[in-house]
């Protein structure tokens, strides 16, 4: 028996009847506060009381006992009492709504079916949350094993220069790209009206490949933004049904962006070298390619493990320390969820990417070995200056392999215990016994990586803003 139900069919049968709490009351021998705690729910009624009240309303046990709500209105009020009592009607802070007779039928019928939407939405972003949690994991764990390489993506890089006249070696030049989109049938140009939204738009008409203003898009990221776009077509990308594929396209067309910028076989005759000469350094790669550090750095681990057999890893985090991005395969303990996914994650503060915030030259680069308990690991880690908000990028790689980096004789040491012991999980012993009782710390709300998303299937544009973009830009 639902106490809420029986109690709301036992005030329909009551009023039915015409008697008040008090009058039940009196026919029963029970005390009318007593009698309103059983129709509020309150209270469960017994077998025994159940027994009177049918008689004394003249229906039926079992009329009494039906799991149905008597009414509509019933109905109702019970649908509200109980999502009053749910964690998610509660956490938006509202104070607690009587269902008096004074709030009408469609009142209580807008809140339930509003807080119904809430709740299925709510449902459906932690469904997407999960979907996005495990797509990370999955290709986490496939660049692992193939030692963050993809040796189709890169041959397709290779066929797209080979097509746009580039000869192999030092920077893709401006002239390169134009040729490249030229290749594929596009020409770009700059417009200072797209949506916030999107990184480009495509006329597939025209060829038209719209990007933001150069005020607005440094150099090295509109080209990045252009082969990103044109991965599309060099990689034969369908439209993505569902956010796994649209995650794969995305990590792809990045890998083909960088592979066009870092064309694999100079890029890798340029690290052997500097592997022979154990001065291998992302400062260089960036320089030699005229490209991002953090684009040099994820290079990097693509050509490390492929041609050099070194094993590494690659971390972005933030001034807290959440993971944007990150990769291994030296098997350093990054943090992870159940799925193994890390975006999201927060590194222990001894690490190198988030000890370079609490260097005196926190936009040099900051060397450091680290031990943890699956071994000694060294790393370099760089701040972008012209950045905003300010992000570490680190590559590093376990202790045996350090031999052949540049900022391998730094003195700068670390231990982390993460994730267990002493370390970020829980504070030290002798600091938890002096301040353990007499200190209180509001939390901040933290801006994760992996946020929930829409209901659709990948991350939606209003395409509204997109035709009325093309509709601002005819052909000519």
């Amino acid at each position: 028996m639902d106490p809420l139900v029986f109690g709301h069919r036992l005030r329909h049968y009551r009023k039915a009847r015409g008697l008040t709490l008090e009058q039940l009351g009196a026919l029963i021998g029970r005390p009318a506060p007593y009698l309103s705690m059983v129709e509020n729910g309150k209270r469960e009624a017994r077998l025994s009381l159940i027994g009177e009240v049918a008689h004394a309303l003249d229906v039926s046990v079992a009329e009494l006992l039906e799991g149905e709500a008597p009414t509509r209105r019933a109905r109702l009020e019970i649908a509200l009492e109980r999502a009053q009592e749910e964690p998610l009607y509660q956490a938006l802070a509202l104070p607690y709504l009587k269902p008096g007779a004074r709030v009408p039928d469609d009142v209580l019928d807008h809140i339930v079916t509003l807080y119904d939407a809430l709740r299925l939405s709510s449902s459906v972003r932690a469904e997407s949350q999960e979907e996005v949690r495990l797509a990370n994991a999955r290709l986490l764990a496939d660049a692992r094993q193939s030692g963050n390489h993809r040796a189709a993506t890169e041959a397709a890089a290779a066929e797209a220069l080979k097509a746009a006249g580039y000869t192999g070696s030092g920077a893709v030049s401006p002239r390169h790209l134009l040729d490249l989109c030229a290749h594929f049938g596009f020409t770009v140009e700059q417009a200072s009206d797209l949506p916030r939204a999107v990184r480009s738009i495509t006329d597939l008409r025209t060829g038209r490949i719209f990007i933001p203003p150069r005020d607005a898009l440094r150099t090295r990221a509109a080209r990045s933004v252009v082969l990103q776009t044109l991965a599309r077509f060099a990689l034969d990308h369908p439209r993505p049904s569902n956010f796994a594929e649209f995650l794969e396209q995305r990590v792809e067309a990045s890998y083909f962006a960088s592979a066009v910028l870092i064309p694999e076989e100079p890029a890798a005759a340029f690290l052997a070298e500097a592997h022979r000469a154990r001065d291998l350094a992302v400062e260089d790669l960036k320089e030699l390619f005229y490209v991002s550090y953090e684009m040099a750095a994820h290079r990097f681990t693509n050509l490390a493990t492929e041609h050099l057999g070194l094993p590494t890893h690659f971390i972005r985090a933030d001034r807290e320390g959440v993971i944007w991005k990150a990769y291994e395969n030296d098997g350093l303990p990054l943090p992870g969820d159940a799925e193994g996914g890390v975006e999201g994650q927060i590194l222990c503060r001894h690490f190198g990417a988030r000890a370079v915030f609490g260097s005196p030259e926190v936009f040099g680069i900051h060397y450091q070995y680290t031990d943890t308990p699956a071994g000694t690991f060294w790393c370099s880690t760089h701040v972008p200056a012209d950045r905003t908000p300010h992000h570490a990028i680190t590559l590093g790689t376990d202790f045996d392999h350090a031999r052949h980096f540049r900022g391998r004789d730094t003195e700068r040491h670390a231990v982390s215990r993460c994730p267990d012991g002493d370390c970020c999980r829980r504070p030290p012993a002798e600091l938890a016994a002096r301040w353990g009782e007499a200190v209180w710390a509001s939390t901040r709300a933290q801006s994760h990586v992996i946020t929930a998303l829409t209901a659709s299937p990948v991350p939606e544009i209003d395409l509204t803003e997109v035709y009325e973009f093309m509709e601002r830009h005819p052909p000519e």
